[in-house]
C-alpha cells in the first residue's frame, strides 16, 4: 500500500519512513499541511499518516479539508495528544485510526492494516485511560 506521511519533525518523519518502509510504499514525507494538499492529488496515496500539530494547518483541519475535496484514502493520525477531545475530533474529521507516538512501533503498522481493511483503531493506551 502507498502511504503518505506528514509530520513537522524531520527526524520523526525519518524514523517512521525507516520503520515502514519495508512492509509499505512511502510515496512521501512531508513538513506541512499546505503540502500535502498540493500533493495529494498527484500522489494518489491509499493512506495518509498525519501528525495533528503541524504549522498553519494541523492534521485535524487537513482531513476536514481533504475529506471535503473528495479525498477516499485512510487517514491515520501519529501525535503526541493522548487527550480524548482531539481522539473525537481526529475521528470525526474522518480518521480512520489514533496513534499516540509513545506506542508508534507497536501501534503504527496495526492501525495502518485496519485503516486498509474499513477498521477503526484507536491506542489501546487511550481505551483504558482513566477519564
Amino acid at each position: 500500500p502507498r502511504l503518505l506521511l506528514a509530520d513537522d519533525n524531520p527526524a520523526m518523519l525519518d524514523h517512521v519512513s525507516k520503520m515502514l518502509r519495508e512492509n509499505f510504499e512511502i510515496v512521501a514525507a512531508l513538513r506541512d499541511g499546505a503540502s500535502v494538499l498540493r500533493e495529494y492529488a498527484r500522489l494518489r496515496p491509499e493512506v495518509l499518516v498525519l501528525d495533528i500539530t503541524m504549522g498553519e494547518i494541523g492534521g485535524i483541519e487537513l482531513a476536514q479539508q481533504l475529506r471535503d475535496a473528495g479525498c477516499d484514502a485512510r487517514i491515520v493520525f501519529l501525535t503526541v495528544h493522548e487527550d480524548h477531545d482531539f481522539v473525537n475530533a481526529a475521528l470525526g474529521a474522518g480518521g480512520s485510526a489514533y496513534v499516540v507516538k509513545s506506542r508508534l512501533g507497536m501501534d503504527l503498522p496495526l492501525a495502518i492494516k485496519a485503516a486498509l481493511a474499513g477498521k477503526l483503531f484507536v491506542s489501546p493506551s487511550l481505551l483504558y485511560a482513566a477519564e
